[in-house]
């Protein structure tokens, strides 16, 4: 095996070659790194990256596997970060300048998990600020660019995570999603991206952005590399209340069952103006789930309309007050010219935030203000009780639902940074699972017929804490080929 080879592993794949002593997870470490060095000034994907630390979590796997203990899944696998996730000892930045300098004295319960089960952790990647944003140019730092065509957007917030996995700088990925930054990417990307159910996996040590709304879940090159990130990283947490009692199943053991006699429901309302050669290839991929022996039937969703102005209202109503705590008082950038303290609050986070955050809480602190909770937040958080029980009255007829996850393949770097209200709308098809709270994830599937035939995604729900049975169907889609040769096929 060349040590190029040890870039394009799957995870699966690098548990075999330790258990064969074919490489050593210290020499799968320093490809990585050194790929980094290479490729990563093009894709611009890090904003820190870790190498000392990642070469001590390699060099502990080896001396494991040295001594014969079992060794985990995961041992050896190289994961980047996203850096509104906090590790311990490591720069975390949000993508903003106001935690410029920020260095963490803990580490998120998901990156402890990872880092238990013997992940090695390559840094940290880049994102939109605050996880505020659709294509990775809200960073305060530079835009990242997506490894299938440099000249475009690698999609957001989680652009970073994404881009490193498909341009292989990275095995694996943590994100963050609140209304579509896993899935979304992973799609411009052509990558597995996963949010689980809302609780599912602990938001203890991810920086919160919009805390009814924010998920961490796993990126990866493989449906199976997804199920093991998964698993390590879900389950009850004492440190964060809103995480769920509820068991974590082994996803990768059920992987192979087959989707025979499972019924797919799709919803008119995603395929209504939809971009043709998006629209396409998610009827080809439909047709291969029915040829794979699922029912496919119709399903309504009919608050659909109202979801990407009821999640904007909720999730900038909770930015704002999450937000506020960035004062210059405690931790963070500070304005250094100012004269008392209401001036240092105002220079501060005029300095420290950049457009689409002030943006953000501006909007936020509109519709929490008095006058305006009822007409804004209040009846926002009615539609999206609506949202939640169309999904919940569809799942009592089928046993997942499929749709577009973006309405049209990444655009141009520079091409919507200017029109914020274009760039909310192409959340339409993701912002409606995380209001709901339920699981999702987007699989390749295809590219676009017209150059430079840029990856497809298909997005895939189930009902609350069924992520077994979401994997199974896009494992079950995966391991029939997809649509490998774009939408000819």
């Amino acid at each position: 095996m060349t040590s190029s080879d040890l870039t394009r592993l799957s995870a699966e794949q690098i548990h075999e070659v330790l258990i064969r002593k074919e490489a050593s997870a210290e020499e799968i470490c320093r490809e990585h790194l050194k790929r980094i060095q290479q490729q990563d000034p093009e894709v611009r994907a890090y904003l820190t990256v870790s190498a000392e630390r990642a070469l001590e979590q390699a060099k502990k796997v080896d001396l494991r596997i040295a001594e014969g203990g079992r060794l985990p899944d995961l041992a050896g696998v190289p994961v980047a970060v996203k850096d509104v996730i906090l590790t311990r000892g490591v720069r975390t930045t949000c993508g903003s300048k106001m935690l410029e300098d920020y260095v963490p004295p803990y580490s998120a319960t998901a990156v402890d998990r990872l880092e238990a089960e013997g992940a090695v952790i390559l840094g940290k990647v880049n994102c939109d600020e605050f996880a505020m944003g659709s294509s990775t140019e809200n960073s305060a730092y530079f835009p990242t660019h997506n490894p299938i065509d440099l000249t475009r957007v690698p999609g957001g917030s989680s652009g970073g995570s994404a881009a490193a996995v498909a341009a292989h700088l990275a095995t694996a990925a943590l994100g963050s999603d609140t209304g579509g930054s896993i899935r979304q990417p992973a799609a411009f990307c052509g990558v597995m991206g996963m949010m689980g159910t809302y609780g599912r996996v602990s938001r203890y040590g991810l920086v919160a952005f919009a805390s009814s709304l924010d998920h961490i879940g796993p990126f990866g090159r493989t449906v199976r590399d997804v199920a093991l990130l998964l698993k390590a990283i879900a389950g009850r947490d004492p440190a964060d209340s809103t995480s769920a009692d509820v068991p974590v199943p082994d996803y990768a053991a059920t992987l192979e069952d087959g989707v025979q006699g499972f019924t797919v429901g799709v919803p008119k309302e995603y395929f209504e103006g939809l971009n043709p050669e998006i629209g396409d290839n998610i009827q080809k991929g439909i047709d291969r789930l029915e040829a794979l022996g699922c029912k496919v039937t119709s399903v309504r969703l009919p608050h659909t309309e109202y979801a990407v102005a009821c999640y904007y209202i909720i999730c900038t109503a909770e930015a704002s007050s999450n937000l506020a705590r960035y004062d210059g008082v405690r931790y963070g950038f500070r304005s250094a010219d100012f004269k008392g303290l209401r001036e240092m609050y105002r220079k501060t986070r005029d300095a420290g935030f950049g457009a689409e955050v002030k943006r953000r809480i501006m909007l936020g602190t509109y519709v929490l203000s008095s006058g305006y909770y009822e007409a804004y937040y209040h009846k926002a958080q009615q539609v999206r009780t609506l949202i939640a029980r169309d999904f919940i009255e569809a799942f009592d007829e089928v046993d997942a639902i499929v749709t577009p996850t973006a309405p049209h393949p990444a655009f141009g770097l520079g091409e919507r940074i200017d029109d914020p209200l274009q760039m909310y709308l192409g959340d339409i098809y993701t912002v409606t699972a995380s209001l709901a709270g339920i699981p999702g994830i987007s699989v390749p599937c295809g590219r676009t017929r017209s150059a430079p035939h840029l990856p497809v995604g298909m997005q895939i729900f189930a009902k609350h804490f069924d992520e077994a049975r979401l994997l199974q169907v896009a494992r079950a889609f995966e391991k029939s080929g997809g649509l490998e040769n774009g939408s000819d096929q």
